[in-house]
């Protein structure tokens, strides 16, 4: 029969070693250090055994994550405060630089990301932040990448989520956009009219060469004025007899000139 001593030194040994047993799932890796330094490759995913004391593992994961940064206070080139937000999103490429290189690796990223959106955005106008906004996002992940690099942590993506304006460059907007659509309405107005001079033009040209042509037109205008229940009386008269007037009151001065 086995002694009791024997019992409990298989129980604990038993116990250590199911405490020992890890394991991590697909998406995590394990920088484990033993007797204070680390091994130079991740461990997992899978089961993983740790040899307390001797042996310490840091989980770390490789997921993406989503990382909002606070709204900052931003002065454009053109002097214009804004208070603009961002999303950042990054994922770890290097567990073990992570969890060495730097204390907090979000914490980190986090205020490369608020010192590098004043800077960038501080360095465009109002216009160009509104109508540019892909190429700053890129701009700036760029920049944060760089930073974020040496411990092992991949920027995938930046996106400037809201850009708070004050009530003032509001209302200054709206004019401005107002202006602009009443600047492009006279113009579209001023070309009508400039198109309707030049139709009018090669019109009276083209009944100039055609005597018989006003005398047409003088019949239609007469014809739209005598609609169904018109009050306006109109008596025409013959072409001829305008021509015969306006030969009549020709001054004796003007029918010399005329002659000669």
């Amino acid at each position: 029969m086995m002694s009791l001593p024997l019992l409990f030194a298989i129980v604990i040994v038993v116990l250590y070693l199911v405490n020992s047993l890890n394991i991590l799932k697909e998406y995590e890796r394990g920088v484990i250090f033993r007797l204070g330094r680390v091994k130079q490759a991740a461990a997992g995913p899978g089961l993983i055994w740790i040899f307390r004391p001797l042996d310490q593992i840091v989980r770390v994961s490789l997921r993406q994550e989503a990382m909002e940064v606070p709204p900052q206070d931003v002065i454009t080139r053109d002097n214009v405060t804004l208070k603009v937000n961002a999303v950042i999103t990054l994922r770890v490429v290097d567990p073990t630089k992570a969890v060495i290189e730097v204390a907090n690796y979000i914490y980190q990223t986090s205020q490369f990301a608020q010192t590098t959106l004043r800077s960038v955005l501080g360095e465009v106008d109002l216009d160009g932040l509104l109508a540019h906004r892909e190429a700053l996002n890129i701009r700036i992940q760029t920049i944060i990448d760089g930073h974020t690099a040496p411990f092992g942590v991949k920027v995938v993506s930046v996106e400037v989520k809201q850009v708070d304006m004050p009530e003032s460059m509001l209302r200054a907007m709206a004019k401005q956009a107002e202006a602009e659509r009443e600047r492009r309405a006279k113009i579209i107005h001023a070309e009508g009219e400039f198109n309707a001079a030049a139709k009018l033009v090669e019109a009276a040209q083209l009944m100039a060469t055609q005597p018989m042509t006003l005398q047409l037109r003088y019949l239609q205008t007469l014809t739209e004025i005598g609609v169904e229940k018109n009050t306006t009386i109109v008596f025409p008269l013959p072409m001829e007899l305008m021509n015969l007037f306006n030969k009549t009151t020709l001054t004796p001065d003007a029918a010399l000139e005329k002659k000669v």
